[in-house]
């Protein structure tokens, strides 16, 4: 059976591109999304997400403090933070949170690097 996977961005754009690229190279999988932080916890809690992709500024709450509810929600999931912030602060405290970050823009190459990175 395919993963579960949540693209969250409060930008249409990018969610439309992560799920392009990712239903590209893995048909089977199940996509959700979300626009801000608080709808991608409510899913999280719903679902049995296996992947998140997150950006980090949105509105409400941040990126990182969601990927963090939704760690504790599901230990399993593999958190990619994928954002424009290049400051070494914020790629630091995502990999703190357990978390890994890649950066924008999204790309094919991004999106190739992100499955690299979960294993699958």
């Amino acid at each position: 059976m395919g993963k579960q996977v949540l693209i969250v961005d409060d930008s249409r754009v990018s969610r439309m591109l992560v799920r392009a690229y990712l239903e590209e190279r893995r048909p089977d999988w199940q996509f959700f999304e979300a626009g801000n932080g608080d709808d991608a916890i409510k899913l999280a809690e719903q679902q049995p997400i296996d992947l998140v992709t997150m950006d980090v500024n949105m509105p409400g709450m941040s990126g990182l403090a969601a990927g963090e509810r939704i760690l504790q929600l599901r230990p399993q999931a593999d958190v990619m933070v994928l954002t424009a912030i290049v400051q070494s602060s914020v790629h630091q405290r995502a990999e703190a949170l357990g978390m890994r970050f890649l950066q924008k823009p999204i790309t094919e190459a991004t999106i190739d690097r992100l499955l690299e990175l979960v294993g699958y």
